[in-house]
């Protein structure tokens, strides 16, 4: 076989055929060629589309949701409807020796508060923090660090401050780390500054200590509202429930009461996006392999035609001493030819597309779509789904051949 495929005979009559009607041949090819450039331009496009969300939730644990407390709406235990729900960190300590799969429990403080930078100042978000908080919302750090834990245990009273503040309270290019800015009237040294995220939760806001938090704004251990992230293998939708649960036990909330806390989940949201995602592809696999065969049976028929016109030759190397399996060989290197060569079209014209793609949208930090582009496993897979095809499709004209007797081709006008 590998002898065979060497030969300059098998190739030279693979080119005649070809040649003797080049128009039908290029028409026929085009189909092969346009199923194999849309399977390799929707499966970039959508691989553009997961890197862009996943830059987006780049700096989150995406397994997370935010449990907000808000007022009671039904009556429990003495307590009238509309009490007011405060959380504490006792509550923190609870979800997390009670509640399977948890990951991290951050606990979140935020007021707002004048700040002061001789000449300058605003009024910023001020946010009390522990180190963990970096864990699960990630600020990307241009400058200096983030809180650590001896900020924590020693109530230092320093801040971590976003870009846009910084250009609010600092000359321009002035280096802020080791400065000092007024919080409330109290000395904070700046020890770092981060850019803004990709999600815009946190691009005005100032960082310190929980600790330091509680002393300022006089709120002992009580919180404004919790993080929950849970280990990769659980689902977050359950642990929202169970910590709800929790919650509402420990603070005599009505079981059924679904407006003492709100929540948003981003593990929820995360799966909506990527579910989706993982159907555009599904989708996209279909209707590009359904084009390919398509494209393949159109192969085929040609091929049918072709041995039809060459009967007399067929009957004649027949007749010459050619097998079956010869006849059978050479049609079917014909359709596996026909089929690479516009699947090898196909392939470079899909990542021409899929270079147009990322320079038109895949550029900036709002781009659409990041990095388009298939793995050489895929364009691998698609090749061998050609093979394999146009071996298959080639056997049917492979066989028309051979069906005809020699003395019969031989009659044949």
């Amino acid at each position: 076989m590998i002898k065979f495929l060497f030969d300059r005979d098998t190739w030279q009559e693979v080119y005649d055929s070809m040649s003797k009607n080049k128009l039908r041949t290029g028409i026929t090819m085009v189909g092969v060629w346009w199923g194999i450039l849309l399977l390799i331009s929707l499966l970039g496009a959508a691989k553009g589309m997961e890197n862009s969300f996943n830059r987006l939730f780049g700096d989150f644990a995406t397994n997370s949701v935010f449990i907000i407390p808000s007022v009671t709406s039904k009556p429990f235990k003495g307590f009238q409807e509309g009490k007011r729900v405060q959380l504490t960190l006792s509550d923190v300590k609870k979800i997390e020796e009670n509640i399977q799969g948890i990951q991290f429990v951050v606990p979140k403080n935020q007021n707002s508060a004048l700040v002061v930078n001789g000449e300058f100042s605003g009024n910023f978000s001020i946010s009390g923090d522990f180190p963990v908080s970096n864990e699960v919302q990630k600020v990307q750090l241009s400058k200096g660090r983030f809180i650590n834990q001896n900020d924590i245990n020693l109530k230092r009273k320093v801040a971590v401050l976003a870009k846009d503040i910084y250009k609010q309270l600092f000359e321009k290019d002035e280096d802020p780390i080791g400065k000092y800015v007024q919080i409330n009237n109290i000395n904070f040294k700046v020890v770092g500054m981060y850019e803004p995220g990709n999600i815009d939760f946190q691009s005005d806001v100032i960082h310190i200590p929980f600790t330091s938090f509680q002393q300022i704004y006089n709120t002992s251990d009580k919180i404004g509202f919790l993080m929950i992230t849970g280990k990769p293998d659980f689902d977050i939708s359950q642990i929202e429930q169970d910590a709800k649960l929790l919650l509402k036990n420990l603070n005599k909330i009505h079981p059924r009461d679904k407006q003492a806390f709100r929540s948003i989940n981003l593990g929820k949201e995360f799966a909506k996006v990527t579910g989706f995602l993982k159907g555009m592809q599904f989708l996209t696999w279909f209707v590009g392999i359904a084009t390919l065969i398509a494209g393949v049976f159109a192969i085929g028929n040609i091929l049918l035609i072709t041995v039809k016109e060459r009967t007399k030759e067929i009957g004649v190397r027949r007749a010459l001493g050619a097998t079956p399996f010869e006849i059978k060989r050479q049609i079917v290197v014909e359709a596996v030819f026909l089929t690479i060569i516009a699947g090898l079209f196909g392939i470079i014209s899909g990542g021409w597309i899929l270079i147009a793609i990322d320079h038109f949208w895949g550029q900036g930090p709002d781009a659409t779509l990041v990095n388009a582009s298939v793995s050489i496993a895929v364009v691998f897979i698609a090749l061998i789904i050609l093979v394999i095809l146009g071996t298959l499709i080639g056997l049917i004209p492979a066989f028309k051949a051979t069906s005809v007797k020699p003395i019969e081709a031989l009659r044949e006008e």
